[in-house]
């Protein structure tokens, strides 16, 4: 964040504090992802709470609303209008893929087919299905091996699916859309009933 001041920071939404060098006010703080448009941060000094902020954006990316409950300061909500750039495109993952013959070594001719749910997840089919929304929690698995998929919205990009089978984890996608929204790299990783560990990455391109 630039502006009349410079704040320089990397936090992952896992509920983990993260460092803030440089700054007076908070030296910690605790990301936590609410949904695809919601975000909330917990600010600390030296473990203690000082400020908790909610950013939440508008449907059509263009307007974002902070608002900011602090310790010994009146509650305050900040409307912040986009200027510069066009918008992430909403739910990138959205369409029916195929895979990319040309630039995969595992040729299996996959088709895949992501909807948005409505409700800041989406709904995904292909040789095995399910709907999953991006907060962490377990969803049933369709027609699959492993029982369950959980879903982390890595950036506006990438999603991570973690999958499990009785309560273990036996497989981990990250799914990465290109900056035009054409190409997609799933790269998939897991453990064989034999015990081995297997790690694929397969292109598609939407249709």
């Amino acid at each position: 964040m630039s502006g009349d001041t410079h704040l320089d920071f990397t936090a992952k939404a896992d509920g983990h504090e993260a460092a803030v060098a440089g700054n007076p006010g908070f030296n910690q703080i605790v990301l936590h992802r609410i949904d695809k448009k919601q975000v909330e941060v917990t600010e600390k000094k030296d473990g203690a709470v000082v400020a908790t902020l909610r950013s939440k954006l508008s449907s059509d990316g263009n307007e974002l609303t902070i608002a900011t409950a602090g310790r010994g300061h009146a509650d305050q909500t900040t409307v912040w209008t986009r200027t510069g750039g066009a918008s992430v495109a909403r739910d990138p993952l959205a369409g029916q893929w195929t895979e990319d013959l040309s630039k995969t070594r595992l040729r299996q001719g996959l088709a895949l087919k992501i909807e948005p749910d409505g409700r800041g997840g989406f709904r995904f089919s292909g040789d095995f299905s399910y709907v999953a929304r991006f907060d962490g929690k377990p969803y049933d698995l369709k027609n699959s091996r492993n029982d369950s998929v959980t879903l982390e919205l890595v950036d506006p990009h990438t999603v991570d699916a973690t999958y499990r089978r009785d309560d273990q984890v036996t497989q981990k996608d990250r799914y990465a859309v290109s900056a035009d929204g054409q190409q997609m790299t799933l790269t998939s990783s897991g453990t064989l009933e034999t015990g081995q560990r297997v790690t694929e990455k397969l292109a598609f391109k939407k249709q």
